[in-house]
């Protein structure tokens, strides 16, 4: 049940995001602005995986040592 409920909340945040990405799109001066809003949104993601890869990478191999 908890895995469904993380499912759900990180479907909302998804949809959030994505309404307020569409907005500062709408109201952005330029496509200089926009391609800045893009990364700066989808970045932290980018890295959060990175991160989590990461710590999967050392578990496997810290677990295959022993």
């Amino acid at each position: 049940m908890g895995t469904n409920l993380n499912k759900m909340n990180t479907i909302g945040l998804i949809l959030l995001l994505q309404v307020d990405i569409e907005e500062k799109m709408k109201n952005a001066p330029d496509s200089g602005y926009e391609i800045g809003v893009v990364i700066g949104t989808y970045l932290p993601f980018v890295v959060l995986v990175g991160l989590a890869y990461f710590f999967y990478y050392k578990a496997k191999k810290r677990k295959d040592g022993d």
